[in-house]
């Protein structure tokens, strides 16, 4: 989903994970400034602090590429697992185009995902660059940690270069391209204006299926010291010609999200991740 937290958080990718610990245990802090919600015309500031931990296994991984994995199939040139992303709640305050609408909650993405390698080039002299291309399918909730409502799905491809090695050893440089579908219920839950809420300023809107965004994201990480390492990112998403561009509560077509945080590794595994 365009301008969700993790898009612009740590990338962690797994390509190369020759002498990297099987696992990793520490504490993440980062801070965000985000639009309310995909189109809103209003940022807001959320900051996270929370346990660390990264997982290198054969079929079963956490924070290498996304979230949580169970990887299904992994040849040289595809890969078949499992991601999930994740967007922030946003409070429907007086001064905003939401005004005596419900607040909208924390909402969290899961589903299916298929990377495809297109290139990769290792020299050990010089920088590691790669290309590839996902394509993830997810079931969309949202939840206020009381209840847990269903909100549709989202077809997500996205094509990723990432470089590392590119101003310091073991930095990462990542470029992300990604449009964005979604059905209905999910347009429905950010753009739909029923009856009951349109006022002079906000005219009733229906929601469509349909294209969503475009989203262009750029990630850099490097290691501060041996055990913190400094991420920031930032993403662009573009709206124009989204299914939706004339709802009432779509104001901006083009939004821009930052973060910026740091990871600090308290521990690690002496075994190493052996795939």
């Amino acid at each position: 989903m365009p301008q969700s937290w993790s898009q612009v958080g740590p990338e962690f990718d797994d390509n190369g994970t020759q002498n990297k610990p099987l696992w990793e245990l520490g504490a993440i802090g980062a801070a965000f400034n985000t639009p309310e919600y995909p189109g809103a015309s209003q940022n807001q500031n959320n900051a996270i602090v929370a346990p660390y931990f990264v997982y290198r296994g054969e079929i079963f991984r956490v924070g290498d590429g996304s979230a949580a994995r169970a990887v299904a199939v992994e040849k040289d040139w595809i890969e078949v697992d499992l991601s999930l992303d994740a967007g922030f709640n946003a409070n429907s305050s007086e001064d905003s185009v939401r005004a005596g609408m419900p607040d909208l909650d924390y909402v969290f993405e899961i589903g299916p995902q298929v990377r495809l390698k297109l290139f990769e080039s290792d020299n050990s002299h010089s920088s590691k660059k790669a290309l590839s291309f996902k394509i993830q399918t997810r079931a969309a909730f949202s939840t206020d940690f009381g209840s847990i409502d269903h909100r549709g799905y989202v077809f997500h491809p996205e094509l990723t270069y990432q470089q590392s090695g590119w101003l310091q050893e073991e930095d990462r440089l990542t470029l992300n391209l990604s449009p964005v579908w979604a059905t209905e219920k999910l347009h429905d839950y950010f753009y739909q204006v029923d009856q009951a809420f349109v006022t002079e300023q906000r005219a009733s809107f229906d929601a469509r299926s349909g294209y969503l965004g475009f989203e262009l994201s750029v990630g850099y990480g490097f290691d501060a010291t041996s055990a913190i390492r400094v991420f920031m990112g930032a993403a662009v998403d573009l709206y124009r010609g989204s299914v939706n561009e004339d709802s009432p509560l779509l104001t901006d077509l083009d939004t821009v999200s930052v973060a910026a945080g740091l990871i600090w590794r308290f521990t690690e595994s002496q075994q190493k991740a052996n795939y």
